[in-house]
């Protein structure tokens, strides 16, 4: 059997010969040497390198340690004769040099000696690579140039893992990877273009050029239209920076033009449709549908169409933004319609049903206890044995058919949850879905021959610190612009009124809410202020006959420009133009019956819970 040659710099129990260094400091001393040494230390380091990702180094048993700077990198190999018994150690294992690591692991070689013995005499001494060496080069000799050498292996390996993984697909994002393979759910349409015209394709509807009846070529030009206009406003405003800031700034020339323009542009407004035209858009309509958007020109002044054009424009982007980075997916709320009574209404939020409900494009839903159901033959044999006809709970008024009841969340507490995920379908800030025990809820109705349908409902704390009167707040979308939220605001402080105390919404309000608040609040101070006869005026006692909250009043007063401070005082100005323009208002809605009568409430304020 041949044996072995025995490696320079190794005793027989594995610890480095002492005349090695010697050796090394000789070898050094001649430059020519050094310079063929140095170019064999770069061979064989940048094969240790390509090979250190198939052999593991505690597989073969092998020990790369540092002793002294000038020589880093020295490999220990056992020696061909019988081992002698030995205590276990445990020795450092540093990574090989092309991994980049730094980290040293320790592993205990005690139990591996002792089982393979036998084999050491048997088995040539493995390199890195698994083969023993055949030369000098094949062996990790130190040399003082030891970085430049590593920096070699590791651009070498690197270059060699990268070959590697250039078959593997380049990982998405999941909005990346959902709207891959995703289309425009617009019928004809193969997703090119979008209506911003900044983008090459769409997958929801609110980008799709197709639906607004318009082409992508149409939309880029659009677009390169809307950014000519919005440097031009940018150079204005520049100049316009230059004036002289004040607390009331008198409007700009540039301005007023632009206001006589305007006004110019909507004297231009047609005064109806044609024959011809009412033709078209009804065909128009019966051919597409809802798959469509309705055709829209010639029904308002070219200026606002624009107008409104750009804003479909801006919201449009502002929705691909969120969706570029993953805020929103086109499967973010599953439940884009809901079949409630004699409407199919479309929702707006996501609401947290449960997931075997979540996942259905189209919800069914009993307008009498809002059980909702999966589809419409579960719904059919549903209204065929729900007894149900109004809402649960007291009916503590009633004027005509509008009637409202008090629903106690903790009597009635499935009602009071479905009423709940039902609003949040229509509302962004709702928090509150399951825990409505602490609040009672009041339930607008409007009747008929088939019972009391759901106007909308607000909602209140039994017990409020801070005195709201108000929690939450929804007027369902069928029943919106009809005065019937208006008349949920009113009823809220005319309860307040029997409590006397004074009430304020809970915050933060919704952006409807806010603007039916504010027209609210403004109706109450100018019919007080118009029955108003006195000269001194307190925000103190408006609060009080109004159950208004003064920061409220104040607030609306500001908003109205009638809040002054003069001479160390605060004024409030009676608007003279404001109370006209109210009671012309109202002279066209005297006929109407959307108010809230205070003597047909039948209430008492409950006393504790």
């Amino acid at each position: 059997m041949p044996r072995r040659k025995r490696n320079a710099g190794s005793s027989s129990d594995g610890t480095e010969d002492s005349d090695f260094s010697t050796d090394l400091e000789h070898t050094d001393s001649s430059e020519s040497d050094g310079t063929s040494r140095r170019s064999a230390v770069t061979r064989s380091s940048a094969r240790l390198s390509q090979s250190s990702q198939d052999s593991s180094p505690v597989r073969n048993l092998q020990s790369f340690g540092t002793e002294e700077p000038a020589y880093s990198t020295r490999r220990v190999t056992r020696s061909q004769q019988q081992p002698t018994p030995v205590t276990p150690k445990k020795y450092p294992l540093r990574q090989t040099r092309s991994s980049g690591s730094e980290t040293e692991q320790v592993v205990d070689f005690s139990d591996r000696e002792t089982k393979n013995t036998a084999d050491h005499d048997e088995s040539p001494p493995r390199t890195p690579t698994g083969n023993a060496p055949s030369s000098e080069s094949d062996i990790d000799i130190s040399s003082p140039n030891v970085s430049h050498d590593e920096s070699i292996a590791k651009d070498m390996s690197l270059k060699d893992s990268g070959s590697d993984l250039s078959h593997r697909p380049k990982r998405r994002r999941f909005h990346e990877s959902y709207n891959f393979n995703m289309k425009c759910p617009t019928p004809g349409c193969n997703s090119l273009g979008h209506l911003t015209g900044k983008h090459e394709r769409h997958f929801s509807i609110s980008g799709c050029p197709l639906y607004h009846n318009l082409s992508a070529d149409e939309c880029k030009v659009r677009a390169q239209s809307r950014d000519k206009q919005i440097e031009e406003r940018t150079l204005s405003h520049r100049q316009d920076d230059n004036r002289h800031a004040t607390r009331h700034q008198a409007p700009t020339e540039r301005q007023l033009r632009y206001k006589e323009k305007v006004a110019e542009l909507r004297k231009k407004r047609n005064s109806g449709l044609s024959k011809e035209q009412k033709e078209k858009y009804m065909e128009h309509r019966q051919t597409y549908g809802n798959t469509r958007e309705p055709l829209l020109e010639n029904l308002t002044s070219e200026y606002d169409l624009d107008l409104f054009r750009r804003a479909q424009a801006r919201a449009s982007e502002d929705l691909e933004k969120l969706r570029l980075q993953g805020q929103i997916t086109e499967g973010s709320n599953m439940i884009k319609t809901i079949a409630f009574g004699r409407y199919e209404l479309d929702t707006w939020y996501h609401s947290p049903y449960p997931e075997e409900y979540a996942r259905l494009g189209r919800l069914y839903m009993c307008e009498f206890c809002l059980k909702y159901m999966k589809s419409q033959t579960i719904l059919r044999r549903h209204m065929a044995k729900c007894v149900w006809k109004h809402p649960p709970g007291d009916e503590i008024y009633r004027k005509g058919s509008i009637s409202v009841f008090e629903v106690d969340g903790k009597k009635n507490k499935i009602y009071c949850q479905n009423l709940c995920l039902l609003a949040k379908l229509f509302l962004d800030h709702k928090t509150l879905y399951y825990d409505v025990e602490p609040f009672l809820f009041y339930v607008m109705t409007e009747a008929d021959n088939t019972g009391c349908h759901l106007i909308g409902y607000f909602s209140k704390e039994k017990n409020s610190f801070l005195n709201y009167n108000v929690s939450c707040i929804l007027t369902m979308p069928q029943y919106m612009r009809q005065g019937y939220g208006k008349m949920l605001i009113d009823f809220s402080y005319l309860l307040s009124k029997v409590e006397e105390k004074v009430g304020s919404p809970e915050r933060p309000l919704s952006d409807l809410g806010l603007i039916s608040y504010r027209s609210y609040w403004k109706e109450v101070l100018l019919r007080y202020l118009h029955n108003f006869q006195g000269k001194e005026i307190s925000i103190k006692e408006i609060s009080q006959e109004t159950a208004v909250n003064p920061v409220d009043i104040v607030s609306t007063l500001q908003a109205l420009q009638m809040l002054k401070y003069w001479k160390g005082k605060h004024l409030v100005l009676k608007r003279q133009d404001l109370i006209d323009e109210w009671i012309a208002k109202e002279a066209k809605r005297s006929n109407s019956n959307k108010t809230m009568d205070p003597s047909c409430l039948k209430w008492t304020p409950p006393k504790g819970t």
